[in-house]
């Protein structure tokens, strides 16, 4: 049987529209319409949000792994679904698994497991490598860091295109029959882990890089003599930039300057690992964070809903924006219209949260989590 539900008595989140005194409607797994509480049809099963806030489900284009399941580590349909189940308890309701450079046979196998999990929640895998700049490493490690090539290009994507959605790289040492392969396969191209010069990557951004990855961690720093990644990002038209919003990878401050030259460029992901005690990624939880054992900071212990609340509360955004940076921006930019709003036909994905930023209720294609 059909389900139809009205969330009510709570305040709507939809793209630019901040709407009061109306139910969110959804019917069949997707959303039918936004009406007056007082218009709510026959048949629909009213649901009191008693005042929470209701909005687009979270959309993270970079995360690794959740609850103790590191999908490199333990790539196999099993980790795969707890990795959903909990970022869906989390209000996450559509993400990109992503991959740190490895072994192309690593590679391989997350994504046959990927491919033949067929997973709902996951959108695709996200490889963040193996084609990075050494020298902005981080926690990569270096001996499995290698230049791009057509053949190996190849290797991954061929066949896997509706798997391999998202691909960050150093465009400085990408060749140019590389990133022509790259955008003819349409993916989503991220500039990361990279020491180019301002000149190299506003020329990517023009030749068809659209995004980058983890602004300032990772990327030839902001200088009042060489502009690097950062100036490059902020000079371009278009390129959007995801940012890690703990306060420990940015600092807030520094959140705040880069909101205020991307604007709508900006956008929110986790780069959230989760506890490993074995393999190449061995992630220790510190604090608030993860570093690996020699110290090395390695990834967050965000969620999507934590990183805006610390968009609210430490940087000063106003709600509404920081639930685009999470939802209509990400959402923009790996061109989906069905994800990322509360409009209708769009997916009925739908977190409901309170004041103090406590996930209250998930829905995921219209099902309650």
């Amino acid at each position: 049987m059909e389900r139809k539900l009205a969330l009510y008595n709570g305040t709507i989140y939809s793209g630019y529209n901040i709407i009061h005194h109306h139910a969110l409607l959804i019917s069949d797994g997707r959303i039918e319409r936004i009406v007056p509480e007082t218009q709510i049809p026959e048949g629909f099963e009213k649901v009191n949000v008693e005042g929470d806030n209701i909005c687009p489900g979270l959309i993270d284009l970079q995360i690794y792994g959740a609850g103790g399941n590191l999908f490199s580590e333990i790539p196999n349909a099993d980790a795969l679904d707890k990795i959903e189940q909990e970022l869906l308890r989390q209000g996450c309701t559509s993400f990109y698994l992503t991959l740190a450079t490895n072994t192309i046979q690593v590679f391989d196998e997350a994504i046959r497991v990927f491919k033949e999990a067929s997973p709902r929640v996951a959108m695709g895998l996200h490889l963040e490598g193996p084609f990075l700049n050494a020298k902005k490493r981080g926690a990569h490690p270096e001996a499995l860091i290698v230049k791009a090539d057509i053949p190996t290009l190849r290797h991954l994507l061929e066949g896997n295109e509706d798997v391999v959605g998202i691909i960050t790289v150093a465009p400085e040492l990408l060749e140019q029959d590389c990133l022509d392969y790259l955008v003819e396969k349409g993916l989503l191209i991220s500039a990361g882990h990279t020491d180019a010069t301002f000149h190299e990557a506003s020329n990517a951004f023009d030749k068809g890089i659209k995004a980058a990855t983890h602004l300032w961690n990772a990327m030839s720093p902001l200088h009042h003599r060489q502009a690097g990644v950062p100036g490059a990002i902020f000079n371009h038209k278009n390129v959007c930039a995801s940012i890690v919003v703990d306060g420990i990878h940015v600092d807030y401050e520094v959140v705040k300057i880069s909101k205020t030259q991307l604007g709508e460029r900006l956008y929110l992901i986790t780069d959230a690992v989760t506890g490993c005690e074995s393999g190449i990624y061995q992630h220790v939880f510190n604090k608030d964070h993860y570093v690996l054992p020699d110290g090395t900071l390695s990834g967050s212990a965000l969620t999507m809903l934590g990183a805006i609340r610390n968009c609210v509360e430490k940087v000063g955004i106003q709600l509404d924006e920081a639930i685009r940076m999470a939802t209509t921006y990400p959402a923009r930019l790996i061109e989906r219209t069905d994800i990322g709003h509360l409009g209708e036909g769009a997916k009925a994905n739908v977190l409901v949260f309170d004041q103090y930023f406590n996930v209250k209720k998930v829905y995921f294609e219209g099902e309650k989590v």
